[in-house]
Parts: C-alpha cells; sequence; structure tokens
C-alpha cells in the first residue's frame, strides 16, 4: 500500500508543478518503516514512465541504505538524478570525529576523498557495460533480477530480465518489517 501511495504521491506532485521530488527515508520512527530505496525508486520511475510524466521531473534518492558503489550503480540505473548517501556520509563524520583518519586529513579531504571513490567506480561500472556517460547509465535498467518474482518486476522493475523467479511484494515488506523492528528494538545489557 505504502508503494501505490507514493507512486499516487508523485504524480499529484508533478499536476501540482513540482520538477524534483525527493524520495527519502528520514522520516522513519517507531511507527513508519522505510521503503527499501530501490524499490521505492524504480516504482516511481516506471509508474512516470507509464503516466508519460517522467521527463518532467528529476527523482533524488535521500537515504541512509546506499553506501557503496554498487548500491549507487542501482540506483542510477533505476532513475536517480542523485542521490544523497546521508547515513555513509554521517558515519565518516563520526568516524573522522573519533580520530579513524590520519591527524592531516581534514573532514573535507575525507568527504571528497569518498565521493572521489564512488565517482570512479560508477565510471568503472559503466565502462565495463560498454557505457560512456552517465545520462545513457541513467534509468537503462540494464541489470538482471534474480529471486523477484514476475509480478513483483512487471509492476515496480518493469523491463529487468529475470530468469530465476523467487519472492514478491509481500516478503520485501516483511523483510523490511522485520529490519524496522530490529533498528527500534531497545538495546539489551549484553
Amino acid at each position: 500500500k505504502a508503494v501505490v501511495a507514493l507512486c499516487m504521491q508523485a504524480s499529484l506532485s508533478i499536476k501540482a508543478g513540482y520538477t524534483l521530488l525527493i524520495l527519502s527515508d528520514r522520516g522513519v520512527n517507531e511507527s513508519y518503516a522505510p521503503i527499501p530505496s530501490l524499490l521505492a525508486l524504480s516504482a516511481v520511475h516506471n509508474h512516470l514512465i507509464r503516466e508519460k510524466t517522467r521527463n518532467q521531473v528529476a527523482l533524488i534518492v535521500e537515504s541512509g541504505e546506499p553506501r557503496e558503489v554498487m548500491h549507487f550503480a542501482l540506483l542510477l540505473g533505476y532513475g536517480a538524478s542523485a542521490v544523497n548517501p546521508y547515513l555513509a556520509i554521517e558515519s565518516l563524520e563520526d568516524m573522522h570525529r573519533d580520530g579513524h583518519f590520519p591527524p592531516e586529513y581534514s573532514w573535507d579531504k575525507v568527504f571528497k576523498s569518498y565521493m572521489k571513490a564512488v565517482d570512479k567506480g560508477l565510471l568503472k561500472t559503466f565502462s565495463k557495460m560498454g557505457i560512456s556517460t552517465l545520462q545513457s547509465y541513467q534509468g537503462a535498467q540494464i541489470f538482471e533480477a534474480i529471486g523477484l518474482n514476475k509480478a513483483l518486476i512487471d509492476r515496480y522493475f518493469t523491463g529487468t530480465a529475470s530468469r530465476i523467479e523467487g519472492v514478491g511484494i509481500e516478503v520485501l515488506a516483511r523483510e523490511a518489517l522485520m529490519k524496522h523492528q530490529f533498528a527500534m528494538r531497545e538495546p539489551s545489557d549484553s
């Protein structure tokens, strides 16, 4: 239900004249679990394509999930115009403040090094696929899904190849709720 509501909200936002849509999981609390960022993005991206309104907006993902190159590659490949990996950045800030980097590394250097590593990793990923620009890669959905059922792929990852069936949206929802419950539990004394 939440994914469908997110898609409807995106449509309404476009009708209201918005040109930037931010898909964020910052509103997570004890009552609200996040929709997995790739699912949320791909669902909205493909929904807007079906409505023929996708070219009217930029989709920005603000999430605690992306940390490594493949996470960024998937989000960009499924339509993200930009990605804000706020939790990775906050983690690096904490590590810098706690002295986990050499003293000569300023916060600015740590941040720029992380972004440079992600950028270089993305360029390497593109080039291995024979793609030379981000624009050609964005939204191309050139991955193969393994372990997702046809109904899930047809609705939310439209056009993605999949030779091996698997779980549906119900399992993804259950896993998201389990992760959320684990994250929100009270710490034990052990």
